[in-house]
């Protein structure tokens, strides 16, 4: 999705060649993105999918590195804080390859989560850092990273700002959830520390269980295959209104017009801000601490009764400052990548 904000831009001044490694490989999760935000199709397809993050992550570098070579680019550049991300950033830097990353410096400070160390070594195997926010340049600077740091804004917030008005005009995802605008949830978790542990699924669960007004709650491939695995699927159900994974313009479309979003998901967070929606955060960390310092975002971890305070909280106060770049991160970004080629 990040790629959707860069590709066409990108293409406009250089020869770009797309690689999906084959990591979110759900079709309802891969597919639908590349069709609706009209992302070029990969150039490559890897199919790498399955295996812990160590298997992901060997497999991908081995596929990688050959590719590379056969390639020779100019620079690799590589998104977010996936297994993808720092496969492809270590496997260009070991070959003297330039690598630029795209949300560099983002930080939860909390090593447990995969992303976490993901994009922490990722941004150090890179010579290009293209930050969201001041925050991020600060965490780089912490880590005593200062040379290649740009501050460009964010690319999903241009994802969100270009295709919001697209999602009013076409989605449907309210008349057909039954959903009125302002008087229902969107809830959306998926995080392994959340999901893979029995006890806290069932947490999330019992939070559904408890909320007052109407939930809408696309569930991930990964949350149903563990809802399944521990008895707890039934219960979700009979608690809240549960659809399949949403295509980007329906999910947006829900999410602007929610009362409140509740979620684990970094980028969800950051969206809810842009959209003026509050969210509550099933986690003790986010790397989005802006949303949070300005009361538009709750930190709550699993806390059922934080949650449900959190979710009954007055809109907040004031206005909402600008902080992600005002939809233009990809254009920055694209001028900084000609400078450095000189294409």
């Amino acid at each position: 999705m990040k790629a959707a904000a860069v590709s066409r831009k990108l293409r406009e001044s250089a020869q770009e060649v797309l690689i999906h490694t084959g990591q979110h490989y759900d079709d309802e999760l891969s597919r639908i993105f590349f069709d609706e935000l009209r992302i070029p199709a990969p150039d490559r397809q890897l199919d790498i999918h399955d295996g812990s993050n160590t298997e992901q992550t060997a497999r991908m570098l081995a596929a990688l590195g050959p590719l590379f070579s056969e390639l020779g680019p100019e620079l690799v550049l590589v998104y977010g804080d996936t297994n993808s991300t720092l496969a492809g950033a270590l496997a260009a830097a070991q070959l003297r390859i330039p690598v630029a990353h795209v949300e560099a410096g983002m930080r939860s400070f909390d090593r447990a989560m995969p992303e976490e160390l993901n994009r922490v070594l990722a941004d150090h195997a890179s010579d290009l850092l293209f930050c969201s926010t001041q925050t991020a340049v600060d965490n780089l600077a912490a880590e005593d990273i200062r040379d290649g740091v740009q501050l460009v804004g964010d690319v999903m917030a241009d994802v969100a700002l270009a295709f919001l008005p697209v999602a009013e005009e076409r989605s449907r995802a309210l008349d057909d959830n039954g959903l009125s605008a302002g008087e229902y949830i969107l809830m959306t978790v998926h995080r392994a520390g959340n999901v893979d542990v029995p006890t806290r699924l069932e947490r999330v669960v019992e939070l559904a269980e408890q909320l007052a007004q109407p939930t809408v709650f696309p569930v991930h491939p990964r949350t149903r295959a563990r809802l399944r695995a521990a008895g707890l699927e039934d219960r979700l159900q009979a608690a809240v209104k549960v659809t399949q994974p949403l295509g980007y313009l329906d999910f947006l479309k829900l999410a602007a017009h929610a009362r409140t979003v509740l979620t684990d998901s970094g980028g969800v967070q950051k969206e809810a801000y842009l959209l003026g929606t509050p969210c509550v955060t099933l986690r003790e960390t986010t790397e989005w601490v802006e949303t949070v310092e300005h009361g538009w975002n709750v930190l709550v971890d699993l806390d059922v009764r934080a949650a449900l305070d959190a979710v009954s909280r007055p809109l907040p106060a004031g206005e909402r400052p600008e902080l992600y770049g005002g939809g233009h991160a990809a254009e920055r970004i694209c001028a900084v990548l000609a400078a450095y080629t000189g294409s």
